[in-house]
């Protein structure tokens, strides 16, 4: 217990011996520790922020005494350093943390009994003399090495960060990013980091900036503050910002006069780091890249569009009746229209939701031109969109990424304008999904001699990315466009497929309990408390007895947000519990825990390890000793060190925003009133469309009125369709908006 003397409100230093890292959260460096600390005779639960934490390590910490309803008695750290360990137990501790690679409990225990204290010093200066510990041989005790150095150089950072204030920053990163010139780049200007590493945004950086004594007012920082309030808003899906609401924002941010801001504004402008233009009667201002990137995609469309077809003419009188044999289907009048206009059609768009047969229009447009051999190339947003895409035409289909051949070395895609893609014909599918950035690099690859098919559901929520291609390139009216509205009569016998089109509508759906057996259902719930035991409930045992579906690989719970007790972070502990319970075999990392068999997403972009954002996987093996976790996406083996497990989470649930372009036997969605604030009638859309045998509402009516009736999605400032059609007619359009 804590010491009679200590006072509630004065700060206090405590020290000892980290002996448990029970919870750690890299996005923000959030740690709850237990720890033996000095003059305490029972552990001390010690909560605070470090970049980096392990078992073993002493800390010494400044900080207050708190009383916690939930947790009890906790020492609550304003600043917590973390030092290498002194002590034979806690050298032991630390190296069988899984800190460094190549070292488990295992090779710990071993490496300690034969090199006592002086372990630390035998990996730095002689580590030949690993080898002499029975097991190590010459590749992991490299390993052991390569791994001790990236950690000293990682402590030589949080020194710095630490007398700079910040204890909360990612070191890891900031190491992985500029390697040994890290403290250097800090130095010179911290704003860099803001800039370049994901996980530190501006505030961060500006805390180091005040610490190195830059002012308030300097314009290196007004001019990265520009910077973070348009990069803020790309994350809204913006390319730009009215010019007026952007110096509103970098007042409220900056804490400095509009004057100082017009100036820096300037400065940006004269640099081209960002381009100022006009959205309708709007001034707004752009990040040059995303500005180029719009202009881009428009000029590419053109360039594509003007130029003659790649194929002779066909006769869509005998090429429609010849399809209809071959696939013993009879098209549809819309159907027949939309194959006649592709048949003759540069570029062209199909869109429409769920059963109207986009599907056996694109099949019917792919067998014609193939009997004529046209080179065909198919390709989607995502790995599982590409490989929906397969299964439905019978044809291979490519992620954009792995069509474009993303080149880590250069940092750039093989395929562009220089080295075209090898095709008569490129078919983009779920194109709501792509945003302005992969489409530029998509349009810069296509030769002109091609044409292109844009496939996708614009009704469905726009790219997570910014801009909000497929609606501009439709409203632009630039190419000739296919709406399909009309449900085919098989379709229209699954309750997935009417409840979707019910929504898209405005219509509240029919959440009455079905007379027997179909393929949605809406399970009531008043709270969080009641709907998150009766998701948990459905996912493990309701629907995989019902149903036979494999409540890992084929149920797939989706949340309109991360964030809540019925949010998907907070579910995935609970269905993680539920279903894949961990044993011996684990790792905690980044404030959650793997095991094999846990299904995880990949939450960015990973071009050397070829894996992307959204990408789904399973995990095979933890491997403790070589401090490696094993997981098989789509039937390829990704193998991730501890440290990179920042990039992955549990996907029992997912946001309905990480679900675009993936289809799942089973859905389970949560609408809550609690989430309020994302209830809208694209996201409840997106949702019920992602299930494909099943689909489970759980929460309140009123929560699924709010949604449908909500058609307010926040407006993207985007210039994308003016650009397609000249700045007069995107003048009228958007009066129209």
């Amino acid at each position: 217990m804590k010491p009679e003397s200590t006072s509630q409100s004065g700060s206090e230093v405590l020290a000892g011996l980290v002996e448990r890292v029970t919870f750690h959260n890299q996005e923000n460096g959030f740690c709850v520790l237990r720890v033996k600390a000095r003059g305490h005779r029972d552990l001390v639960t010690t909560v605070g922020h470090a970049a980096m934490i392990s078992a073993g390590e002493w800390i010494t910490a400044s900080g207050v005494w708190l009383n916690d309803r939930n947790h009890g008695l906790q020492f609550k750290a304003q600043f917590l350093k973390a030092s290498a360990p002194s002590t034979i137990d806690g050298i032991e501790k630390y190296l069988g943390s899984g800190m460094i690679r190549g070292i488990g409990p295992v090779y710990a225990k071993r490496l300690v009994r034969m090199f006592g204290k002086d372990v630390f010093d035998i990996i730095e200066a002689t580590p030949e003399r690993l080898r002499d510990v029975e097991g190590i041989g010459p590749k992991r005790a490299d390993k052991i090495t390569a791994g001790w150095a990236d950690q000293k150089v990682i402590r030589e950072i949080m020194v710095f960060l630490h007398e700079h204030g910040v204890g909360t920053a990612r070191a890891v990163r900031i190491f992985k990013t500029y390697g040994t010139d890290a403290v250097q780049v800090m130095s010179e200007n911290p704003y860099q980091l803001a800039r370049d590493i994901r996980g530190i945004g501006f505030r961060t950086a500006d805390l180091i900036a005040e610490k190195l004594g830059i002012e308030k007012t300097a314009m290196i920082r007004v001019r990265a503050g520009i910077s973070f309030a348009l990069t803020e808003a790309m994350s809204d899906g913006h390319c730009g910002l009215p010019r007026a609401d952007l110096i509103g924002l970098a007042e409220k941010l900056l804490e400095v006069p509009a004057a100082l801001i017009e100036s820096a504004l300037l400065e940006e402008l004269a640099e081209e780091t960002i381009t100022a233009d006009r959205v309708g009667d709007a001034d707004c201002i752009f990040l040059t890249g995303l500005y180029r990137a719009e202009r881009g995609i428009a000029e590419h469309l053109e360039r594509i569009r003007i130029a003659p077809l790649p194929w002779p003419e066909i006769d869509a009188d005998k090429a429609l009746p010849w399809i209809e044999h071959k696939t013993g289907l009879t098209l549809a009048a819309s159907q027949a229209e939309a194959v006649r206009l592709a048949l003759k059609s540069k570029v062209m768009v199909i869109t429409g939701g769920p059963g109207v047969g986009k599907t056996t229009i694109v099949n019917s447009i792919l067998r014609i031109l193939a009997a004529k051999n046209v080179k065909l190339l198919l390709c989607a947003p995502t790995g599982r969109a590409a490989k929906r895409m397969s299964e439905a035409t019978d044809m291979e289909a490519r992620t954009i990424h792995r069509l474009l051949e993303f080149d880590p070395k250069a940092f750039g895609f093989k395929h562009n304008d220089e080295n075209p893609l090898d095709c008569d014909l490129l078919v983009i599918d779920e194109t709501s999904m792509v945003d302005v950035l992969l489409m530029q690099s998509l349009m810069k690859a296509v030769p002109s001699t091609a044409a292109l098919l844009i496939v996708g559901d614009i009704d469905q929520l726009p790219s997570v990315g910014p801009g909000q291609v497929l609606a501009d390139i439709i409203g632009s009216g630039a190419v000739p466009v296919i709406q399909l509205t009309e449900v085919f009569r098989q379709a229209a016998q699954s309750k997935i497929i009417t409840t979707a089109h019910a929504i898209n509508a405005g219509r509240i759906p029919d959440l009455a309990p079905p007379d027997g057996e179909a393929d949605f259902y809406f399970v009531p719930a008043t709270d969080p408390e009641q709907a998150v035991p009766r998701i948990v409930e459905l996912v493990s045992k309701r629907i995989p007895r019902r149903f036979g579906f494999d409540p890992i690989k084929d149920i797939q719970v989706l949340c309109p947000m991360n964030r809540g007790g019925v949010g998907a972070r907070s579910l995935n502990i609970e269905l993680q519990a539920a279903l894949n319970p961990a044993g011996e075999k684990k790792v905690g990392r980044f404030g959650w825990t793997f095991a094999p068999g846990d299904k995880v997403m990949q939450i960015e972009n990973d071009y050397d390890k070829d894996i992307y954002n959204g990408d789904i996987g399973m995990i095979e093996d933890v491997d403790i000793d070589e401090g490696e976790v094993a997981v098989d996406f789509d039937g390829r083996t990704v193998s991730f060190v501890f440290g990179e497990l920042d990039t992955l989470v549990p996907a029992y649930a997912a946001t309905i925003h990480k679900s675009q372009g993936s289809e799942y036997p089973a859905v389970v969605i949560p609408v809550m009133t609690q989430h309020y604030a994302m209830l809208q009638r694209n996201l409840i859309y997106t949702g019920v469309t992602r299930g494909k045998k099943l689909v489970v509402l759980v929460g309140q009516k009123k929560a699924v009125a709010i949604a449908v009736k909500n058609v307010s999605g926040r407006r993207r400032w985007s210039k994308l369709d003016e650009w397609l059609v000249g700045n007069d007619a995107g003048d009228k359009r958007l009066e129209a908006r």
